[in-house]
């Protein structure tokens, strides 16, 4: 993940759902909107949980330490995951808390003009957002669909941030569906069930970045392209003959831990050995540069024993994520 682009997409989204969070409790107060003050609410959540993934990004920048010899890469996913929690929490439950409310106890919206105006100018402001989080993420994104991108991301941040800023969207017109339902009929009870669907969606996105976040803290194996380029880059076809087993692990977004026992010629000496050793980790670095703690184990090949050493299921499949 580029991390200027990452941190340039949290910054917009945490601008405009600061902007967005004021404007939308100030239409609260004028018209007494329940729609309103969850999503003033849910703006600031989603501002709270910019400001942790930027704190995380920080703190993971960290040097290693004797009691974390690998560094703290990873505290961008437990930020990640921070976020998820918080959006769940905060965003969702209070919105279908203050819509049962609403649905129990309608009353007639007054100065509608402000919750109208204020959505108008949250969803411009939200697009622009999106937009922005969007084109950071296409460069990374190539090829795959945009579920694959989400699903698939090593990097945390950008995922979020797309996820947080479509159901901003989503959100913003069920709220402004929701009014206008309510100054159409007269009846605040629509007021309360466009608060209620923003709640369910706030929920379903949480769980979703659960799910996400959850894999890449249990720890993902390199993606599969990478994973062939260090096969590739290991064998040289003289000392170092074959992979005979071969373990990948991210200790963060941008850090890769790479384990292999390698079959070499059986009467190699130990200085020939230790030169290929050192060749294949230099090869490996040039190949996939975030690969930045490397193992390498040297053995004579034996097909059964490289059998019982090999599980298939750390291999990863061409389009299975295992999240």
């Amino acid at each position: 993940m580029s991390a200027s682009g990452g941190t340039k997409a949290i910054v917009a989204a945490l601008s405009a759902n600061l902007a967005i969070a004021v404007a939308k409790f100030v239409a609260f107060l004028f018209s007494g909107s329940s729609s309103m003050l969850a999503e003033s609410v849910h703006s600031l959540a989603d501002s709270g949980n910019q400001g942790l993934l930027l704190l995380g990004g920080k703190r993971a920048k960290r040097q290693a330490t004797p009691e974390h010899p690998f560094g703290y890469g990873r505290e961008r996913y437990i930020y990640a995951f921070l976020v998820s929690i918080v959006l769940f929490s905060v965003g969702g439950m209070f919105a279908i808390y203050e819509g049962y409310e609403k649905i129990k106890h309608p009353h007639e919206l007054e100065h509608w003009y402000w919750p109208v105006g204020v959505l108008v100018f949250a969803i411009i402001a939200e697009a622009f957002s999106f937009r922005t989080a969007i084109k950071e993420s296409n460069p990374l994104r190539g090829k795959q669909s945009w579920s694959q991108f989400i699903r698939r991301a090593k990097a945390p941040e950008l995922p979020v941030v797309l996820l947080e800023d479509f159901g901003a969207l989503v959100g913003l017109i069920l709220a402004l569906g929701g009014v206008g339902l309510a100054l159409g009929t007269g009846d605040g009870v629509w007021d309360g069930i466009g608060t209620l669907c923003i709640g369910v969606l706030l929920i379903v996105i949480a769980i979703v970045l659960a799910a996400e976040t959850k894999s890449l803290l249990l720890g993902e194996s390199a993606g599969l392209d990478e994973v062939r380029k260090i096969e590739a880059a290991l064998v040289d076809g003289d000392t170092v003959t074959r992979v005979i087993h071969m373990r990948t692990l991210h200790l963060g977004p941008e850090e890769l831990l790479v384990a292999a026992k390698l079959a070499v010629q059986h009467d190699d000496t130990a200085a020939e050995v230790a030169a290929a050793i050192n060749a294949a980790e230099a090869r490996i670095r040039e190949a996939v540069p975030i690969a930045r703690a490397i193992y390498l184990e040297p053995d004579i090949y034996d097909e059964a024993a490289a059998a019982k050493g090999t599980n298939p299921a750390m291999t990863p499949s061409p389009d299975a994520s295992p999240r």
